[in-house]
């Protein structure tokens, strides 16, 4: 579910005579944000800076490039379609892509650097391959076959992977490869994350190597007792029965079990995590030391989270920490372990913000890092050798995003360090010693910049300084430019609410505007941020419209007290919000209040068609793409933590929460769109809204793309749904 609308952010167009932006510029290359950059890593050594960047001629295929630290020259290492020219991907890969919003993408889409900075790890079409970095033309296959998630071991001897859910390892001083488990088929997993912990608990592995490559931790899972969805997936030319194993709110999950394995030897051994089997097992890591391993494990409810350390000699275990909440506790990737047995850092949003604390390693507080009235996103980096820690953070304005820096003695717990000076959005990547970071920096008129930085935030020079100057893709689109305005309005609880609004292009503030608004409004997910942003609302604006989007409560990185409102009834708080927006909306001079119209995907799509339930005397019209309509039909983890319960234990929530028991109030047109093989939110959910919109006798336009994931990801895919949004907002609304 945690679909957020990035995707238009990076589209492009190729070169067009007209100066207008247009929608076939927007989905055509070069991308119109600039030559952008992926998966930026400084190398062990500190020598080069990698990265993934799409191709002129077709942004979506990637290829490995390197930056030299020594002569300041970028070069492409590896070579997609060199390396793959006829690059297939297994039905089980694409699945992969789907969790990690990466769908759209071909190529080189993840690699590893070896401890030594002299090797990288690169996946591709299902084939492994070791690249020298000296020698980048000389690529060396290591492994065939469906490979998915390889990684090297920590101290550089071996390459590991998962192959037809068996975990494998290949000793790189022998060149042999050894299947560690053997009985991965049907149902059985082996280092792999299960549905839900890929969908919603952003686990992107299933396996854990100890830093002295002594032993893989690993998940081994079987799946038997979660039932099966049998779906069609709809193509232009065929129909598929697909049987998949989706575990909707109240159904059985997984059973998962931890297990330690030698990779030398492969002896297997099992740790022993509960007699409850109705858990889930969230994380796993090890120690700095290879002594201990730890992992997380969280109650069905999601109250309740453990985390337990392991004595890898022995199996004893103890519960190093637990966290509590009386709505849901939240994952994160923020447990780090310090050298020389300094314990570890972990942050909790016990305090009702997100802050950092310093344990020891048996779990005792040694000191807060954070604290006050703000909270950390996540660490960036841990600098141990000068007593800091580097985190990011909307601390100085929710929309933007910083990186600051805490000292690992506390002594400026309340008044961190802000490392990056220029407000707007920054993502960093820190070099292991902490020496220097790559900033990738971008506001709402700025296109993503990228620099290389000291720790201090000073300039060492630029990666890609991506100059928005007559020369660069969007250089002829720059001067009608919209500038995006932010601003705050209050809740009803008297909690702050961030907007954000375009005014459209040659505007008279006597004139009376249409409003194209953009919700999201779901967990997990920020809609107001100041950075380089999707072109569809640009090119809305420029179209005539007033722009607006609004945060409601429910929505990330704010305090819990802002999150928490939606337990056990989602779209109420969240449509009350969004209405105090159009609301306010219709009480500027520029804003005709009879044309205002909603659109929103995913979870903004469920808000689309509460809002036109709950307001069609307000809302003009709506379009909503792959909405959830029943709880019901989604999947455990999401849903049982924010509804609360289960559809048997709690059934007014669950009818609260959805659709159907709102839809007689729903008045306007409606578009309602949705991917024909989507496997995330079912295209159930759109069918038995057909049928409650007919029963109703309610009109509504219907837009269905056979072959379509969730994402509707595909190039033609994503010009064709958004030229039919924008249509029905023009039929509806006349700008």
């Amino acid at each position: 579910m945690r679909f957020i609308l990035c995707f238009l952010a990076a589209l492009s167009a190729v070169p067009a005579s007209a100066e207008r932006l247009t929608l076939d510029r927007i989905h055509a290359d070069p991308a119109l944000a600039g030559p952008g950059m992926r998966n930026l890593r400084v190398s062990p050594d500190g020598a080069r800076i990698t990265f993934l960047r799409g191709r002129a001629d077709n942004q979506f295929q990637l290829d490995l490039w390197e930056f030299n630290m020594k002569d300041k020259t970028a070069r492409r290492l590896v070579d997609s379609k060199v390396l793959v020219p006829n690059e297939s991907i297994s039905p089980e890969e694409q699945a992969r892509r789907e969790r990690a919003r990466t769908a759209s993408l071909n190529g080189i889409l993840t690699y590893s650097w070896s401890p030594d900075g002299k090797q990288l790890l690169v996946p591709i079409g299902g084939d492994l391959y070791l690249i020298d970095a000296a020698r980048p033309d000389a690529p060396r296959k290591v492994a065939s076959g469906n490979v998915a998630d390889p990684k090297i071991s920590p101290k550089g001897r071996y390459v590991s992977f998962v192959r037809n859910q068996n975990l494998v390892v290949i000793d790189l001083t022998t060149g042999a490869e050894k299947q560690l488990t053997t009985d991965g088929k049907g149902t059985i997993h082996n280092g792999e994350a299960e549905f839900v912990a890929q969908e919603e608990m952003g686990q992107r592995t299933g396996y854990y190597w100890a830093p002295d490559d002594s032993a893989i931790a690993y998940k081994r899972f079987d799946e038997a007792q979660v039932p099966v969805v049998r779906r069609f997936e709809i193509f232009a030319d065929r129909t598929d029965v697909v049987e998949q194993r989706y575990p909707a709110a109240g159904d059985p999950n997984v059973i998962a079990e931890l297990m330690i394995v030698s990779p030398a030897t492969g002896v297997q051994r099992k740790v022993d995590i509960g007699a409850d089997t109705d858990i889930y097992l969230v994380r796993a890591d090890w120690s700095a030391d290879s002594k201990q391993l730890l992992y997380q494990r969280q109650t069905r409810d999601q109250k309740r989270l453990d985390l337990i350390a392991v004595d890898a000699a022995t199996l004893a275990q103890r519960t190093v920490l637990t966290e509590t909440s009386n709505t849901w506790v939240s994952i994160h990737d923020d447990l780090r372990f310090l050298k020389n047995k300094q314990g570890f850092l972990w942050t909790s949003e016990r305090s009702g913000r997100n802050h950092l604390y310093h344990y020891s390693m048996d779990g005792k507080l040694l000191r807060t890092l954070s604290s006050g009235e703000w909270g950390i996103d996540a660490i960036a980096a841990v600098d141990e050798k000068n007593g800091r820690v580097f985190v990011s953070s909307n601390r100085d304005n929710v929309v933007d995003k910083q990186i600051y820096s805490l000292a690992l003695d506390g002594s400026n717990a309340a008044r961190p360090v802000r490392i990056t000076k220029t407000d707007g959005w920054h993502d960093a990547s820190f070099a292991r010693n902490g020496e220097v970071f790559v900033d990738t920096f971008s506001d709402s008129s700025t296109p993503p910049q990228i620099s290389i930085r000291r720790p201090d935030g000073s300039m060492v020079g630029w990666l890609e300084q991506n100059e928005l100057n007559d020369t660069h893709p969007y250089g002829k689109y720059k001067s009608d430019h919209l500038a995006t305005e932010y601003g705050t309005l209050k809740a009803n609880d008297g909690q702050a609410l961030y907007y954000s609004i375009i005014k459209p292009s040659n505007f008279d503030p006597a004139k009376r505007y249409p409003v194209y608004l953009s919700t999201y409004g779901g967990p997990h997910a920020q809609h107001v941020a100041r950075k380089w942003g999707n072109m569809f609302d640009q090119y809305m604006a420029q179209q005539g419209f007033v722009v607006f989007r609004l945060d409601n409560r429910g929505s990330s990185r704010r305090e819990r007290a802002f999150t928490d409102v939606i337990y056990k009834e989602l779209g109420k708080h969240e449509v009350e919000d969004q209405l105090t927006g159009i609301d306010w909306l219709g009480k500027q001079s520029f804003v005709d209040a009879k044309r205002i119209g909603v659109f929103g995907w995913s979870y903004g799509g469920f808000m689309s068609l509460r809002l036109l339930s709950a307001a069609s005397d307000k809302i003009a019209m709506g379009v909503s793409v792959a909405p959830v309509t029943d709880w019901a039909l989604y999947d455990t983890h999401y849903t049982e933590q924010f509804v609360g319960a289960t559809p048997k234990s709690d059934a007014e929530a669950y009818k609260k929460s959805g659709v159907f028991a709102h839809l007689d109030g729903l008045k306007s047109p409606l578009l309602l769109v949705h991917g024909m093989a989507d496997d995330n939110v079912l295209f159930t959910n759109t069918t038995r809204l057909i049928d409650g919109l007919v029963n109703r006798n309610i009109k509504f336009d219907l837009m269905t793309y056979p072959g379509a994931k969730h994402g509707i990801s595909s190039r033609a895919g994503q010009r064709h749904v958004y030229g039919t949004i924008e249509a029905f907002f023009k039929k509806n609304l006349q700008p």
